[in-house]
């Protein structure tokens, strides 16, 4: 029995298939990497049909590797980013393409709210600040800007519920889709009635939550793959809730340190949980009956995608890193906010921007990449500390994502920040195995063992001991430069 795992993250898709022990089949894997265009004021969106078009092709070179066996495939499993937005005609047609959580034109919509709504009660309830991310401070936006498109808007999704839509017909939200769109009251798994009055939408344009599958495929797919049109197609899950799965990290005992296009801290609990999730962090669901609670930055391997962009940095990977690792921690003299899309956890400062301190003739390009990386790391550890405490003691944390690829040398680094020892996963795309494991769950396949990790980076006292000051002073240029979020 196989399962095919989709992976829709904000730069690439990938199609891959997965035994009933969790295992990669060899030499299935398709990735189609793609550019979310940006607008001068914060905007970061997707085509909707351009981005089903990557999901197809990624499934069409999939099923080619599989050949003749295809037809082994029995469950289909997704793992899509969460906070994304669009709105859908009557005819079902796009209207708006994806906003994505990196998409801060919404801030000023977020701002309004907040002064009109207590958000501190709403973060109780939704596990969500009011912030650009979510889809409260979009919907606002949307209808105040773009008032003829929300009139016409019949229903308003994420690309997950789009992408079901276009491949089985059916529209449906899961529950941990749902619990990433700080639109949904955790406690009764519902659309929180006070926020869908505050956004002037009414609950029928939104889609239905429940967590059962699809059994066919719409008769344009289901020609175009008939060895999958029997597969049953779950609906999708967070990335940041697959990533979890992925890597292990289901309880607990550890957490989940992920450094993709952005990064985060998440830890799996209880979805009845009675402790208050801390401000700063959010609370979401992996499914019915776990929560995950956790902190994510909007910078990540963006950051290094940037610098590689922007700066006159060697190519290769394996030069860079040399580069990188020839400057000693907080060598370069910097002192850097990272926030080019905006700042989630902990501030939840959306208006926020990048700033870098402290330039002069002798600094290079590395030394700016290498600050970065650094303000990154410093970020995460606001998080660890408030996320710490409500694990075990003696907890682990486990990191994947595709920006260690890239960059090694920042695990060492983080390791050093946060001031705990930080172990890789041996499997380097976590949200993809997440959501095969969890098709498998849900076609009653019992509990895989955890996979080997990998290689792990403990803390020098020295290095946390010199990145202690430096996220002093990066606390003084936040207080200085983006200052207190306002009541």
């Amino acid at each position: 029995m196989l399962v095919m795992a989709l992976d829709v993250g904000t730069s690439s898709t990938r199609a891959s298939c997965f035994d009933h022990r969790g295992n990669p089949v060899p030499d299935t894997e398709v990735r189609v990497t793609y550019e979310p265009s940006t607008t001068p004021d914060g905007g970061v969106e997707i085509g909707a049909d351009t981005l089903v078009d990557t999901v197809v092709t990624a499934i069409d070179g999939c099923l080619g590797a599989r050949g003749h066996r295809g037809e082994d495939v029995h469950a289909v499993g997704a793992s899509v980013f969460w906070h994304s937005l669009l709105g859908l005609g009557a005819d079902g047609a796009p209207l708006t393409a994806v906003m994505t959580w990196a998409d801060t034109r919404s801030a000023s919509a977020a701002a309004d709210l907040r002064r009109t709504l207590d958000e501190h009660a709403i973060h109780a309830r939704t596990g969500a600040p009011l912030h650009s991310a979510f889809l409260p401070a979009k919907l606002r936006w949307l209808r105040d800007s773009r008032p003829g498109v929300f009139s016409r808007a019949r229903t308003w999704c994420g690309f997950a519920e789009y992408l079901a839509l276009r491949l089985t017909g059916e529209l449906r939200a899961s529950v941990s889709m749902a619990s990433g769109t700080g639109l949904m009251d955790q406690r009764t798994a519902q659309w929180d009635p006070g926020l869908l009055d505050a956004c002037a939408v009414n609950p029928s344009r939104l889609p239905p939550i429940g967590d059962a599958p699809a059994h066919q495929l719409t008769a344009e797919f289901a020609a175009r793959w008939p060895r999958l049109a029997s597969a049953r197609w779950y609906p999708a899950h967070g990335d940041g809730a697959c990533s979890n799965i992925g890597s292990d990290c289901t309880g607990p005992d550890r957490v989940a340190l992920n450094l993709g296009t952005s990064a985060a801290l998440r830890l799996v609990t209880r979805a009845s949980d009675p402790r208050a999730t801390p401000w700063g962090l959010w609370r979401y669901r992996v499914d019915e009956r776990r929560g995950l609670v956790g902190g994510a930055t909007s910078e990540g391997g963006n950051v290094l995608a940037w610098s590689r962009r922007v700066l006159a940095l060697p190519a290769e990977d394996a030069a860079l890193t040399a580069a990188i690792s020839a400057i000693p921690p907080d060598g370069h003299r910097l002192v850097a906010l990272p926030f080019l899309a905006g700042e989630r956890s902990v501030g939840f400062r959306d208006d926020a921007r990048a700033v870098l301190s402290g330039l002069s003739l002798d600094t290079n390009a590395a030394d700016i990449l290498r600050a970065l990386m650094e303000a990154v790391a410093l970020r995460l550890s606001l998080v660890y500390e408030r996320l710490a405490p409500l694990a075990d003691p003696g907890h682990m944390v486990v990191a994947s994502g595709g920006a260690f690829r890239h960059a090694p040398g920042w695990a060492a680094i983080l390791a050093d920040a946060l001031g705990v020892p930080i172990t890789l996963a041996h499997q380097s795309e976590a949200s993809s195995r997440g959501a095969a494991l969890l098709a498998l769950a849900a076609e009653g396949v019992p509990p895989v063992p955890p996979i080997a990790l990998g290689e792990a980076f403990a803390p020098r006292i020295r290095h946390h001991d010199i990145y202690r000051a430096a996220r002093e002073r990066q606390q003084d240029l936040y207080n200085g430069v983006v200052g207190p979020r306002p009541a």
